[in-house]
């Protein structure tokens, strides 16, 4: 085999995406945002520039030239993990490049042969490749049930299983934008002398004492690791994973993602610890966002179609094409929503996933609904 039949096999591939209206490609932004994670709109906000700047015109490094058990651990990082710690009232906090790694990074290192992973059915796909790429037993429970969560982990006992359960679940999900049952689910795992790992990425900054996230209560404690990504609403990038002091002290010795990365910038790190500062120092930037996230599901409502009740509002088309072809036209009337299709949801579910961010005014979400009752009608 030699030439372009050695491409072959992946041109066929991408020829089923496209006669399945699963096809992919990159499109720039534009148009008004309903498509970022920028909840917050801090991924503009001046007080962040002028902090890189001023770490910049100080002698901080863009890059961090290394792991961060080598030259790489700059203070900025030790800073970031500092404040992040009292910030969410955890024992200690880790920067990490992103949440997906620090998803498959925790799930790949802390959980052991012989515990059993239990996911949420609809947790990230960083969360599933860190459970089957680790060392412990995996089943996924049924969405936001907190008995098919016990369930698990009541057959498994009996199966015989020995180690550490770890429940991992997100506190609000990406693609549906509700909220997982975190009271329940502590309570299954101090009974079982669980773990309990949730991810918060899209409910820090938005939710809580000071944007603390929809797990602030339960920061602090031994069976309890939480995620936070920095690259949604606190505008930068990167991920910190709060968890007790010797769990975090277990990553850095035994995590090869954490061990064997280059470490985030030092500006990034720079950057995370400004929007912490902003989304305590400026409630009313949740309050503005609670405001959006009110009318828009009062305006979903009027179109028969169901409210979240957060700033992620899925509106369910069900047919690929047709929900692709909705996000097309909303385009073409100067609104950057996105169609979501399997695999990133599940099949029948493709859909509009609308996000709410500050970028846009109330002005700015009727319009988008006005747009939007008109090409439901329209699109067959």
């Amino acid at each position: 085999m030699s030439g372009p039949a050695l491409l072959d096999r992946y041109k066929a591939t991408l020829s089923g995406l496209a006669r399945k209206d699963r096809l992919r490609a990159l499109s720039p932004r534009s148009g008004l945002d309903f498509a970022s994670n920028d909840y917050l709109a801090l991924a503009g906000s001046p007080r962040m520039a002028q902090a890189v700047a001023t770490a910049l015109a100080a002698g901080t490094p863009v890059g961090a030239t290394g792991s961060r058990l080598l030259r790489g651990n700059d203070p900025e990082h030790e800073a970031l993990d500092a404040k992040a710690a009292t910030f969410f009232g955890a024992e200690r906090a880790l920067f990490f490049g992103g949440g997906y790694v620090a998803n498959f990074a925790v799930l790949t290192t802390l959980p052991q042969k012989g515990d059993l992973i239990v996911l949420d059915e609809l947790v990230h796909a960083s969360a599933h490749e860190g459970a089957r790429a680790g060392r412990a037993e995996m089943v996924e429970a049924v969405h936001n049930d907190a008995g098919a969560v016990d369930d698990a982990i009541a057959r498994w006992r009996v199966m015989g299983g020995t180690g550490r359960p770890w429940i991992v679940v997100e506190s609000l999900y990406s693609m549906d934008g509700d909220r997982a049952p975190l009271g329940e689910l502590i309570e299954i795992a101090d009974r079982h002398e669980a773990f309990l790992f949730v991810d918060e990425a899209h409910a820090t900054g938005v939710y809580g004492p000071d944007g603390r996230g929809l797990a602030h209560d339960l920061e602090g404690r031994d069976n309890v690791v939480v995620l936070h990504t920095c690259g949604k609403a606190l505008g930068a990038s990167g991920a910190l994973v709060t968890a007790p002091a010797v769990l975090c002290a277990y990553l850095v010795n035994r995590c090869r993602p954490f061990i064997y990365a280059t470490a985030p910038s030092p500006l990034m790190a720079v950057a995370a610890a400004t929007a912490l500062d902003i989304v305590a120092d400026e409630p009313e930037r949740r309050e503005r966002l609670a405001s959006l996230v009110a009318l828009a599901g009062k305006r979903a409502q009027t179109l028969g179609l169901p409210a979240s009740g957060s700033q992620i509002l899925p509106i369910i088309v069900g047919d690929n094409a047709r929900a692709m072809a909705l996000a097309q036209k909303l385009q073409a009337r100067g609104f950057d929503a996105r169609g979501i299709r399997p695999p990133t949801v599940p099949e029948g579910t493709a859909r509009l996933r609308i996000s709410l961010t500050l970028n846009v005014g109330e002005a700015d979400v009727s319009t988008l609904f006005d747009a939007l009752a008109a090409e439901w009608e329209r699109t067959p």
